[in-house]
């Protein structure tokens, strides 16, 4: 399996050259002076400009990627992108502190700041990890409501990107007020199909799998008739693993209870409208009986209750399974390398089978990966709508041939050649440096749907022609655009977790216990340790457990949030 490093460098491409997107959206809001908000909570008249004279200050916090590159000199403090803002805006970015943010650092300094009284910033970014942060700040009485000024100063480019799913404000509202604005992300980022090795289908004279009966067809055949010749007790036919858990990014085992209406370690809507925790649903008895007759029968590995999602990955890339659930990107890394240890091999992407009634669910992406609020005493909060309207009126969908076709700052995160093409990022001057981590929000803006618009372009053989197309048909592995296109074609089957709310109360303090239980029933059922029907044990020990509570404390939350 590729080095870590490696792996780093990859995502690290994944998330930064996919920022640039499509078509060019229709400039409107950030480039007009809007009227006179409402008084702030200083009093004052605040006028929203494309540019401040005298300079307004934005004051901020950062947590810094240790994975974060400088040059020429600059730091997190003061660099090309705080002075494009104070060039471009009259915007000066202050920060009050910063700290590398390696074990929860930054997260761990924030809540330092809090509860000692120092100077909080006037905007602050969040990034999913750091939630229940981000959800105490909120609670904290220091951050405003957000909704009115967006609702104001956003641009109609930035409310059509929210509106794409209305169901990302959900965390950061409190009884139907918006109290924080949610990071963006791309849409099925981490939806999963599964990728089979399509030279052991041809050689073996079988067709892809479109149900789980078919399914077991397959991987009985790979196993016991590989056609590379390996040996059964060497093959793993489907790599998948559940250390941490039934509801993971690769290698990932939930599609199997999908298959019988149910998917563990979220939160469903159910049959009553009311939500549910998957892993109770009677579905599961089903799955788990599969999943404990495949791991008899040598289908997934004997070690899967210890696999991790890097894990899943080495069989693949050694050439010795012959599926693997996982993300559209994955022909990029790692399989990409499968040809390395066996150049005859060949991954193709292919849907995600149906059970027997012809159900079929997968986890979904949330389109949203953090949260930026903004402080009650903050002088001037619409400043901070020119700076991010403007990201997403010309930064987050660039046309060809504009300003940001190429990236964002000339010898950071590009750097033409004299012929006028891009050089490659090992090549720039001094090296590439990932700026849109230097930006007031993570990662600058998204739009969704944007990467997957790009990536439908190529399925049907377009030319690359934007920059996105372009760094996609480079930079990816060539099925990249084909598993768009098998992922878009299933998008009903994705289902996103319903419950993205600050943890209730009864979570706090039972949640530990209750995830503990559930993992030792699961893993003993499978592993026939434990009778399948150990599972309705399961059920009334969570239910009184904790898990009564929980759902009640849950669906109150989705009450006051469902549109």
């Amino acid at each position: 399996m590729r080095a870590q490093s490696t792996k780093k460098r990859f995502l690290s491409l994944l998330a930064t050259t996919l920022c640039l997107t499509v078509v060019l959206a229709g400039c409107s809001g950030g480039n007009e002076s809007k009227e006179s908000a409402t008084p702030s909570s200083t009093g004052a008249q605040n006028e929203y400009k494309e540019k401040y004279d005298p300079a307004v200050t934005i004051t901020t916090a950062w947590g810094i990627d240790p994975e974060l590159k400088f040059k020429n000199g600059e730091s997190m403090e003061n660099n090309v992108a705080t002075k494009w803002a104070k060039d471009k805006f009259g915007i000066d970015i202050k920060s009050l502190w910063s700290v590398t943010d390696t074990n929860s650092a930054f997260a761990t300094k924030l809540r330092l700041a809090m509860s000692s009284g120092q100077e909080m910033p006037d905007i602050v970014t969040i990034g999913q990890p750091d939630n229940l942060v981000a959800q105490d700040l909120i609670d904290s009485g220091m951050y405003q409501e957000v909704g009115p000024l967006f609702d104001k100063y956003a641009s109609d480019t930035w409310k059509k990107a929210m509106e794409q799913d209305p169901n990302v404000w959900n965390q950061y509202s409190r009884d139907g007020k918006r109290m924080g604005i949610p990071v963006l992300d791309y849409a099925y980022n981490n939806d999963y199909l599964l990728w089979i090795r399509q030279d052991w289908l041809d050689k073996l004279n079988l067709k892809a799998p479109t149900t789980i009966d078919e399914l077991e067809v397959v991987m009985d055949a790979f196993k016991n008739k590989n056609p590379d010749g390996l040996a059964p007790d060497k093959v793993t036919p489907l790599s998948i693993g559940f250390k941490t858990s039934m509801n993971t990014w690769m290698g990932d085992p939930s599609w199997v209870f999908g298959a019988y209406g149910t998917l563990p370690s979220q939160w469903n809507v159910g049959a009553d409208g009311k939500l549910e925790y998957g892993s109770i649903n009677s579905g599961m008895k089903q799955g788990l009986t599969k999943l404990n007759e495949w791991l008899t029968k040598g289908y997934i590995p004997q070690e899967a209750a210890l696999w991790d999602e890097n894990k899943t990955a080495e069989p693949a890339v050694a050439g010795t399974a012959g599926i693997i659930p996982g993300p559209y990107w994955m022909s990029g890394w790692p399989l990409i390398d499968t040809v390395k240890n066996v150049p005859s091999a060949v991954w193709k992407p292919i849907a995600i089978p149906a059970g027997p009634d012809g159900k079929a669910m997968r986890h979904g992406t949330q389109f949203v990966n953090g949260v930026t609020l903004i402080k009650k005493d903050m002088a001037h909060p619409e400043a901070f709508f020119t700076y991010q309207n403007y990201l997403f009126d010309n930064y987050a969908d660039p046309a060809p041939g504009s300003p940001y076709d190429n990236g964002l700052f000339d010898g950071y995160d590009y750097q033409l050649d004299a012929s006028g093409k891009q050089k490659k990022p090992d090549e720039i001057d001094g090296g590439y440096v990932n700026v849109v981590r230097y930006l007031l929000v993570r990662d600058g803006a998204r739009i969704p749907d944007a990467q997957m618009k790009a990536l439908m372009n190529l399925a049907d053989g377009k030319e690359p022609q934007t920059k996105l197309e372009k760094d996609v048909a480079v930079n990816y592995g060539p099925e990249t655009p084909a598993a768009a296109k098998v992922l878009l074609e299933q998008k009903d089957i994705s289902f996103k977790n319903m419950f993205t709310g600050p943890t209730t109360k009864t979570m706090k303090s039972k949640l530990d216990y209750l995830n503990k239980i559930e993992n030792q029933t699961f893993n003993e059922i499978i592993y026939g340790k434990s009778p399948v029907d150990a599972f309705d044990t399961f059920v009334q020990t969570w239910k009184s457990g904790g898990g009564d509570q929980i759902t009640q404390e849950v669906n109150e939350w989705y009450d006051g949030v469902k549109k």
